[in-house]
């Protein structure tokens, strides 16, 4: 039987559509495209012949595709936060200014090392010690807490959060070169201090493997208690103008009633026990432990150098910095605007006028 189409070709029905050996046409055997000839054998599976077939199944990918997506943008990331880093750190190099802002507090550390000539209360150990042990602590929470906020309060007043937002990944790679900025800056003016204070004014290093050991876990857990304080404190921050003058003055409070200069059992109890809620007191405390002898512990409230609460103490201000700089962080990005940018900019210009 045949019928006929609506472009007027006639087509087979029923018995016609079928061939001489029983195979049946292209239509009802092989779908589309397919020329009639015996049924095609779908292929084995590769695992053996006992194993089910699922060709027809969709696949899933392995855990191997999973890894390897999910780790490939975080090394993207990664690579690209330490070359960030690396070109900030050349241009810090070849930055005369900021230079020399890190060198100057080595030169008053000196100074006031050089300056102080009499012995630690109870103890044979020179004062020169102490101020080059505290002040060696001041220098990484001040790199941590104080220059930190700066960095990142004038970089939001120029816009590089707002571009970041539009480049893939561009936060995280941020976070990691000011992350390798600031250690390297803070190690940097560690050695640099330690080094020049040994040579010039007889100042203190580690005695033997423990004595370094205890500077290299103290230095790291320090810069864990501050540099997330301080990327939450830039966040929040107005601008680099009051920036400065709002983390200053606390700072400075911090290296008085902290013990950083001179013993901390001279202060009143009640000072005392405010210091040690804060991180400093505990970096200052920590590093004398690793750069003076042990003849130096009676100087401590104390009696001993309580490493197990410099440790748990520091530890404790890095986990509440991370979770506050996290959220203050994302919260700063997303508030940013090109609108918000302009009025800064124009503010920024009429204060300038006004004050010229």
């Amino acid at each position: 039987m045949r019928r006929t189409n609506v472009t007027g070709e006639a087509t087979a029905t029923g018995d016609e559509a079928r061939t001489a050996d029983g195979t049946g046409t292209a239509g009802e055997t092989g779908g589309p495209g397919r020329t009639s000839g015996p049924p095609i054998t779908p292929p084995s599976h590769p695992d053996g012949p006992d194993r089910p077939d699922r060709s027809g199944e969709p696949q899933r990918p392995g855990l191997l595709s999973h890894l390897n997506r999910a780790n490939g943008p975080n090394r993207r990331y990664w690579r690209a936060g330490f070359q960030r880093g690396r070109i900030e750190l050349g241009h810090l190099v070849h930055n005369p200014k900021e230079m020399s802002g890190h060198l100057i507090n080595v030169v008053v550390a000196l100074a006031l090392g050089g300056f102080v000539s009499r012995t630690v209360p109870g103890t044979q150990v020179p004062m020169t010690h102490l101020t080059i042990a505290g002040f060696a602590a001041y220098l990484l929470f001040q790199v941590g807490l104080l220059n930190l906020p700066q960095i990142l309060v004038t970089e939001r007043e120029e816009g590089a959060l707002l571009r970041l937002r539009a480049t893939p990944g561009g936060i995280p790679a941020y976070l990691v070169a000011k992350s390798v900025l600031v250690v390297v800056v803070a190690l940097g003016t560690l050695a640099v201090l330690l080094g020049s204070a040994a040579l010039l004014v007889d100042g203190p290093l580690p005695h033997g493997p423990g004595g370094w050991l205890t500077l290299l876990w103290v230095t790291a857990l320090g810069l864990l208690a501050v540099v997330p304080l301080g990327a939450a404190i830039g966040a929040v921050l107005p601008n680099p103008r009051e920036a400065l003058a709002l983390i200053m003055l606390p700072s400075m409070a911090l290296l008085i009633t902290s013990g950083a200069v001179f013993p901390i059992t001279s202060l009143p109890v009640v000072v005392q026990k405010v210091a040690t809620v804060f991180p400093l007191k505990w970096m200052a405390q920590g590093l004398r432990s690793a750069l003076l002898p042990d003849a130096a512990r009676a100087a401590e409230p104390a009696g001993s150098w309580e490493l197990p609460t410099v440790a748990l103490v520091l530890t404790a201000w890095a986990v509440i910095g991370f979770l506050l700089a996290v959220p203050l962080l994302r919260r700063a990005t997303r508030r940013e605007s090109g609108s918000r940018l302009t009025e800064r900019h124009r503010k920024a210009e009429q204060n300038g006028a006004g004050a010229a």
